[in-house]
């Protein structure tokens, strides 16, 4: 478990997010519940669930009100548009679990993730690898089409950051 405090302060030195955007949109997520509120006298400590809540609430860009919402959508994405009940289809929240406990356990393993890119005009979150992209996009999307007209909005976390943040707030 990590401290909201050491996970803020991670996304902000290694990830380029600032101190004052995370702090708004942390609070925004525990009024929610997202996020846990803590105790007088005791800091909120946070799981890796609810790390990459935050990493992906503040990596949408949008505003403080639509965040919780975006993030849910984002979770609930699947590689390729696939449905949720399709054979080996896992959402993107078991990918990115998955890429928190390697960057914990075996660092070394992520050396190949180029980047987590977070789309905020529609739910998609992209895993850049040395040779592949894994698309997660809402259920029932195809691939490789913009679901709305206009420009694709969307904020890269390096993979290197991102490996560096977990292991500074889980590690602190």
């Amino acid at each position: 478990m990590a401290t909201l405090t050491a996970a803020l302060a991670a996304l902000d030195r290694y990830g380029g997010f600032p101190s004052s955007r995370t702090r708004q949109v942390a609070r925004r997520l525990q009024e929610v519940g997202a996020l846990p509120l803590g105790a007088p006298g005791i800091p909120p400590n946070i799981t890796d669930d609810q790390f990459v809540n935050l990493l992906l609430a503040v990596a949408v860009d949008l505003t403080i009100r639509e965040t919780p919402a975006a993030v849910d959508a984002l979770l609930a994405t699947t590689p390729g548009g696939n449905s949720p009940a399709a054979p080996l289809c896992i959402s993107a929240r078991a990918a990115l679990l998955a890429l928190v406990e390697t960057a914990l356990l075996a660092p070394g393993d992520l050396d190949d993730l180029k980047a987590i890119e977070v789309v905020a005009n529609w739910p998609e979150v992209a895993i850049h690898w040395g040779d592949r992209v894994e698309r997660h996009i809402s259920a029932g999307s195809l691939p490789g089409h913009w679901p709305t007209a206009g420009h694709r909005k969307s904020t890269t976390v390096a993979g290197r950051a991102f490996r560096d943040a977990v292991r500074a707030a889980f590690r602190s």
